[in-house]
């Protein structure tokens, strides 16, 4: 008998899937439910619900505390402007976490927001003030960097407050200016102004200074205060030394060039291409001289032509620093260029956290919405902190795999539970940051 030898093949035939916007009781952020847990550790609605008193009347369907706390929400879920927050309100889990019989509208958000006003972005910023001190303090830190910097916030449009100024990316266009510290051995936020987009960086920076060392435990007695050429000023200088700090300012004078041209520079013995000085120098503003230091690298080597001959020639880039610490320029060159880290963490707090993207015409407003995605940012970072390589994570690499997860809600007479999908990739990690959460909201 012959053996049948026709071969088989394999047939691709896809199957016709239907859609229809009937599902209910369904989440595309289920990692918020244990974020709420540990938020809950802190009685957070319960004081911004007694900071911000809502007056009931027959129409009144939201507090202003849960407002608020659905704009810490959508921070975390990445969710910004007005409309689509409201949309995020009416997410299952959204609704259940913040008590809610219906999701917000965009402009009872904007309405009542403008309502709390000018005094209720102070009462906002005093309030987070101690969150901050709270934390400052459970860190049992005696030493800290502290890196202070300005970042330009773009607006399209006539926002209240929005002005032209200093915009390195787009000039002439409308912006806000606001002034940021960050405390860079916890990467969190210490302080931070929302000001005009027509602020200098400096503006207000003895001030804002001030409040920083009011934020400050007593525990914490060396303070290292490092910014860029925007803070070359002899006022704030005075401060610092009055405060007993140490600091570390890149040099910003319109001469610099010609005056580091005059200056008698020393090649480095193992780094041929590296020459430093040092030298005093005073301002017309200053009380007294300090000592500026510069390094001069050589960036690359040009022909040129001289006398009918062609030689190269070295083309220098410097960098010049006031400090008063007892380093020469090259330590404080590589000292100076750790700062960049804190660059990116503003980042984190704009692009992933959003603050500044949400905005009304209203300044006031604006504000409370920058101190609410800040404060967020750092809500995130702690809450991070219990597992190293979490916490070295990026605010958004955290929220793709913990946050945005879909997950559908299932309510029994006595309990509210969310059914995730059973093979998640990441479902142990998940599982293992969810009980870091819980334990540390004991």
């Amino acid at each position: 008998m012959k053996k049948n030898t026709t071969k088989k093949t394999s047939i691709f035939k896809s199957k016709n899937v239907k859609s229809s916007f009937t599902g209910t009781k369904l989440t595309k952020h289920a990692g918020l439910s244990p974020i709420m847990k540990y938020i809950d550790n802190f009685d957070l609605g319960q004081d911004l619900n007694e900071l911000f008193p809502t007056t009931v009347y027959n129409s009144t369907k939201f507090s202003n505390a849960q407002i608020l706390m659905a704009l810490i929400l959508a921070s975390f879920s990445g969710v910004n402007r007005l409309i689509k927050i409201a949309t995020f309100t009416f997410d299952s889990l959204v609704m259940v976490l913040l008590g809610l019989d219906t999701g917000l509208n965009k402009d009872v958000i904007g309405v009542r927001l403008k309502a709390l006003g000018q005094s209720g972005a102070i009462k906002l910023q005093e309030f987070l003030f101690d969150h901050t001190r709270t934390w400052l303090k459970n860190s049992s830190l005696e030493k800290i960097t502290l890196d202070v910097d300005s970042t330009v916030q773009l607006v399209c449009g006539n926002q209240q407050g929005a002005a032209k100024g200093f915009n390195p990316k787009k000039r002439g266009a409308k912006s806000y200016h606001p002034l940021i510290a960050f405390l860079s051995e916890k990467k969190l936020v210490l302080n931070s102004w929302f000001r005009t987009g027509s602020a200098y960086t400096s503006n207000g920076i003895c001030e804002f200074i001030k409040q920083c060392v009011a934020l400050l435990p007593p525990t914490i007695n060396d303070v290292f205060f490092r910014a860029d050429s925007g803070f070359f000023n002899g006022v704030l200088f005075d401060l610092l030394e009055e405060l007993g700090w140490t600091y570390l300012v890149k040099v910003k004078l319109k001469n610099l060039k010609t005056l580091l041209g005059s200056q008698i520079w020393h090649v480095l013995e193992n780094e041929p291409h590296i020459a430093i000085c040092e030298f005093d120098y005073k301002a017309k503003s200053w009380k007294k001289s300090r000592k500026l230091r510069a390094i001069r690298t050589i960036k690359k080597w040009e022909e040129v032509e001289f006398m009918g001959s062609k030689q190269f020639v070295p083309v220098y880039e410097y960098a010049c620093y006031c400090s008063n610490l007892d380093l020469d320029a090259y330590q404080l060159h590589e000292i100076y260029k750790q700062r960049s880290t804190s660059e990116t963490w503003i980042e984190q707090v704009k692009s992933q956290l959003l603050a500044g993207a949400t905005l009304t015409d209203n300044f006031h407003a604006n504000d409370i919405l920058w101190q609410l995605n800040v404060f967020a940012y750092n809500l995130s970072v702690m809450m991070r902190s219990h597992v190293k390589k979490i916490w070295q994570q990026e605010h958004a690499t955290f929220r793709d795999w913990f946050i945005n997860l879909p997950a559908k809600i299932v309510e029994g007479s006595r309990f509210t539970q969310m059914k995730i999908y059973k093979n998640y990739y990441f479902k142990d990690k998940w599982k293992k940051f969810e009980t870091s959460l819980l334990l540390n909201t004991q």
